[in-house]
C-alpha cells in the first residue's frame, strides 16, 4: 500500500536556511530518501515552497476565487511530502519517524487510495 507523509512544520522551529544548521538538515532529509529508495519504498517526494508563495483556488456559487497565501489561518504550514509503499500503518509509521520534521512539526499519514 502507498502512504502519503505530509510534513507540517512550524517555521520557527527550523534551523534557517542562512544557518549553519541547514545543510546538515537538508542531509537528513536526503538520507532518508536514500534509505526508503534502497529498501524499494520510494515512491516521490520533495520538499515545498513557503506559505508565501502559495495560492489557494476554489469555486463557490460558480465564480472561481484565488487567495493568496494557504487557506487555513495556522502557525504551521504544509512543507512536503514523501509518497512510499509500505505493508501496513505500523511500518509507515515507522519510516514517518525518521522523517527530521516530527521534532518540530507534525507528519500526516494517509493511505493512498487505490482506484
Amino acid at each position: 500500500m502507498k502512504y502519503m507523509a505530509l510534513i507540517y512544520e512550524d517555521p520557527t522551529g527550523a534551523p534557517p536556511p542562512d544557518s549553519a544548521d541547514w545543510g546538515p538538515l537538508m542531509q537528513r532529509y536526503i538520507d532518508l530518501a536514500a534509505r526508503l529508495r534502497e529498501a524499494g519504498k520510494w515512491v516521490a517526494g520533495e520538499g515545498l515552497s513557503g506559505p508565501d508563495r502559495a495560492t489557494t483556488v476554489r469555486r463557490r456559487n460558480g465564480a472561481l476565487e484565488t487567495m493568496d497565501g494557504p487557506f487555513a489561518e495556522t502557525r504551521e504550514h504544509l512543507g512536503g511530502f514523501y509518497l512510499f509503499e509500505a505493508a501496513d500503518l505500523d511500518e509507515a509509521i515507522a519510516w514517518a519517524a525518521q522523517i527530521p520534521s516530527v521534532d518540530w512539526g507534525s507528519v500526516e499519514l494517509r493511505p493512498v487510495m487505490e482506484y
